[in-house]
């Protein structure tokens, strides 16, 4: 008797809260998919990379589970008073509280397990879908096959099963404690509206405006972590305090009969919103950080996305690139390994050059906006005693200033692809990132460069930003171009060999290289045995550094680390936001039969069909758009932050803008289908 009941309700339930349940069904197919990438250990061995991605991917999945479980536990509990009246029923005809709450267990686990076993077959194919993004990024060819991952399968059932074991357990114990009376008046509580101290509340509302507005003028600028610890707290309360305020002036402005209250169907309007916020505020402050959180996630997703769809190709010009510290170094060895693997097309080994000054870095420290005021003095002056510190650590400049001889820039130029250039006995040219040319157009007057007698100085001639590699194998950010008998009076600073090949290099060169190198520098191949010829650029976002550079080995290693974050951000964006609208959509589609009563009278007193459906696309509109602009206004300041600071250390060339402005359409697309699946079946339930 208690089966057939359970499978009866779990199937009225499955009609009655469809969204919830494919809500389920496609955060049970995200998790699949997603845990399955951390076992999937075929890239972690091509690479020989720290294990980032199934690091991300775990610390994602365990903010996802506490989401969800809060979703479960959150629709367990709103079912339980939708249905109280009918489990009072069912008290009242002699069944027992625990056979009571075996049943609700069972109609919860049957109905979950649906969920789960369609998700489990979606996430099957999502699963493919997703491997098959990710080797198309880092260039590796992939073979579909549909085959479950058993400790994928494991995780998944681990973690889902375990949102809904707690869910249910302390809904058995809330069961244990009711009695009928309980049961009876639980729904009827939700519907309660508790008016009082408004006029004290109210405040609330310009209170965490002005809160919003101070937000927005003052991050970024806070430096001290206690600082922004509490204003941190300070916007978590704002988010719930904010709902109390916009209830509370709501229901005043009505009392006072303010002249919009009787306006069309406005006081329909504001009087279901302010009861349906007063019931939901701590609900509704919870989703509004679910949005923001999604929408922050997915715009950090965007920015490296962009960044390894346009910079990253530029980053790494030359098929192979080998360092060396020796400024006298043959790279015998190293082109042993080349030629016994590779078909080398072009080879050129050439000298950096130093004069042992550092006026260029000077000058790139105090004027970029990358360094803003960090290594300027208050009366505008460089602070020398730190940025020696900083030259002789080896960090974005080398010790001293670079320099190149015009033969081997042209010669380099070739390989590329590039046009020469040509240059008179008395001036130099400049070599920069692209990212930076417009911040270093005025350096010319600033410089003072010496001819090869030292009776005066060189002109600057141009400025040229072509790819060039130039996080710390070509200089870092910069490299000055001298006639090449300006060399002969400055110093050789340390060695590179650039080749281009024939055909594309194997999986493995850049190892072979980098074994090499480990072997001739036991201490550490990256930052070299030389004090003071290692830098990495002003990069500060993405950075990658390494003695030896195989562009068709480096370039899939780094998309696979950019996609261990890019793969989480967008996991976490997608469960948040989906979760969210689903509360959205249930609270609104059970509501729906108590709505059909105030519609029916509002039918009588005259409200047309094409009214009826302006009214309930307007009372719908407010309740989902409350929440998503709230986030927008919260989110927005963080990420056009983030992003123009992004924007200014990769040379993405997106608008900072452009990434909040893509997250949002991503966001609202998935918000209009819940929504119009809310709409339509809000109409339908209030026709019926």
């Amino acid at each position: 008797m208690l089966a057939k009941l359970s499978i009866r309700n779990m199937k009225r339930s499955s009609r009655d809260y469809l969204v919830y349940v494919v809500t389920m069904t496609i955060v049970t197919a995200l998790m699949y998919a997603f845990n399955s990438l951390i076992f999937e250990d075929t890239l972690q061995r091509q690479f020989e990379v720290p294990p980032v991605m199934p690091v991300m991917l775990g610390l994602a999945t365990f903010f996802i589970v506490l989401i969800v479980a809060w979703l479960i536990n959150y629709m367990v509990r709103f079912m339980l008073e939708m249905r109280s009246a009918e489990f009072g029923i069912y008290l009242l005809l002699g069944m027992k509280k625990k056979q009571l709450s075996r049943l609700y267990m069972r109609e919860n686990v049957l109905l979950g397990g649906v969920s789960f076993l369609f998700g489990l077959l979606s996430g099957a194919l999502l699963r493919q879908i997703l491997l098959a993004i990710l080797f198309a990024m880092i260039h590796m060819s992939f073979g579909i096959s549909f085959s479950y991952n058993l400790p994928t399968l494991l995780m998944t059932i681990l973690c889902y099963g375990g949102c809904y074991l707690l869910a249910l357990l302390r809904c058995g114990r809330k069961f244990r404690k009711m009695n009928i009376r309980d049961l009876m008046d639980a729904r009827r509580k939700n519907e309660e509206i508790r008016e009082r101290h408004e006029s004290g509340k109210r405040i609330l509302l310009p209170v965490s405006v002005l809160f919003l507005l101070l937000f927005w003028t003052l991050f970024g600028k806070l430096s001290d972590a206690l600082q922004i610890l509490l204003f941190l707290i300070g916007l978590v309360l704002t988010i719930y305090l904010f709902y109390v305020g916009i209830s509370a002036w709501i229901i005043c402005y009505i009392r006072k009969k303010g002249v919009l209250v009787y306006r069309g169907q406005n006081l329909f309007l504001l009087r279901q919103f302010a009861s349906k916020v007063r019931t939901m505020q701590f609900t509704m402050g919870t989703l509004t950080a679910l949005f923001t959180l999604a929408l922050m996630g997915s715009s950090i997703a965007l920015m490296f996305s962009d960044f390894e769809n346009t910079v990253l190709e530029d980053k790494f010009p030359f098929d192979v690139l080998i360092y060396s510290p020796d400024a006298a170094d043959s790279f015998s060895d190293d082109l042993d390994i080349l030629r016994s693997n590779v078909q080398i097309k072009d080879l050129h080994l050439y000298r950096i050059y130093t004069s042992q000054e550092n006026q260029v870095n000077t000058w790139m420290l105090t004027h970029l906006r990358d360094w803003g005021r960090e290594y300027v003095l208050a009366d505008g002056s460089p602070d020398t005693e730190k940025i020696s510190r900083e030259l002789e650590d080896g960090g974005a400049y080398c010790a001293y200033d670079t320099y190149m001889g015009l033969s081997d820039y042209n010669y380099l130029r070739r390989m590329l692809g590039y046009e020469t250039v040509s240059l008179n006995d008395d001036s130099y040219l400049i070599q920069i990132k692209a990212r930076l040319k417009d911040q270093v157009m005025e350096i010319g007057k600033d410089l003072r460069i010496s001819d090869p007698e030292g009776t005066g100085l060189l002109n600057l001639a141009g400025i040229y930003s072509e790819p060039f590699c130039q996080d710390g194998h070509n200089g870092g950010d910069y490299l000055i171009i001298v006639p090449d008998k300006v060399l002969d009076a400055l110093k050789p600073y340390y060695s590179e060999l650039a080749a281009s090949l024939r055909e594309e290099a194997p999986p493995d060169l850049m190892q072979r290289l980098d074994a090499l190198s480990e072997k001739e520098n036991p201490f550490g191949h990256v930052n070299m045995t030389s004090k003071g010829n290692s830098c990495c650029g002003s990069d500060n976002m993405v950075v990658y550094a390494s003695v030896n550079l195989v562009r068709t080995n480096v370039i899939p290693e780094v998309k696979y680390i950019l996609a261990s974050i890019i793969f989480p951000m967008f996991y976490i964006g997608l469960v948040f936001v989906c979760v969210a609208v689903t509360v959205l959509s249930v609270q609104q589609l059970s509501d729906s039969a108590k709505y059909r009563f105030r519609y029916d009278v509002l039918k009588k007193l005259g409200l047309n069909r094409v009214q009826r459906s302006g009214l309930i696309f307007r009372q719908l509109a407010a309740y989902y758009l409350c929440p998503a602009v709230l986030a927008i206004i919260i989110s927005g300041k963080m990420i056009l932050y983030a992003s123009y600071y992004f924007v200014l250390s990769t040379g993405v060339t997106t608008p900072a803008g452009g990434f909040f402005a893509r997250s949002i359409l991503l966001f609202f697309g998935i918000y209009l289908v819940y929504f119009a699946v809310t709409y339509i079946g809000f109409q339908r339930n209030v026709g019926e």
